[in-house]
């Protein structure tokens, strides 16, 4: 967490240094001299404001689910409350649109998977992320399946998300934005017809 009087300019100048050093060199090869470097400040500050890589990584991913969660806000603020399928297509399309699918984006997303399963913050914030993620879709699916199933095709949802996010990581063309909405809308449609049957 950064130390209040950090100025303001200096946090996203530092946040973009480390998601363009950790696309260059990956997590492990992102070191403190790097980033500083990248940024154009010395390395003191870093450790000064952040304690050090760990303290900019965090809130890097803070950045990072901050954008996610405002991108989804304002897609959902623009749609009726009752429009419950195209408030679900609104969440996912905010996971795979804008800021979210940039190359730099993406390779940091990878990073903090991999490093929050070795440590309890970051593991701390991944789980928000995943609560908050479910949480608005289990709001609009409640409104057009049962509890049991809303909570269950949520989930679903939120499985293709993580696992589209994956191989678009590792795949060199990145994430195909369109294929992605197309894959999860489809799973959707096919759920809400085979629940509508029983």
């Amino acid at each position: 967490m950064p130390k209040v009087g950090m100025p303001d300019i200096r946090k996203p100048q530092l946040v973009k240094a480390t998601m363009a050093v950790i696309d260059r060199v990956g997590l492990h090869g992102a070191s403190i001299s790097l980033i500083s470097k990248e940024a154009g400040v010395s390395t003191g500050i870093i450790n000064h404001y952040f304690g050090g890589k760990h303290g900019l990584l965090e809130e890097t991913m803070r950045v990072v689910l901050r954008q996610l969660s405002q991108t989804i806000m304002a897609e959902l603020k623009a749609l009726p409350k009752d429009a419950h399928q195209a408030r679900i297509n609104a969440i996912v399309k905010g996971n795979f649109e804008g800021f979210q699918s940039e190359s730099e984006v993406v390779k940091t997303w990878l990073a903090f998977w991999s490093y929050s399963m070795h440590d309890e913050q970051l593991n701390r914030l991944q789980r928000v992320n995943e609560k908050r993620l479910i949480s608005h879709l289990k709001i609009e699916l409640k409104s057009l399946l049962t509890p049991e199933q809303a909570n269950l095709v949520a989930h679903g949802i939120a499985s293709l998300i993580d696992g589209i996010w994956l191989r678009g990581a590792l795949n060199p063309d990145g994430i195909n934005p369109d294929k992605a909405n197309a894959i999860i809308n489809d799973y959707l449609d096919k759920q809400l017809t085979f629940y509508a049957k029983q």
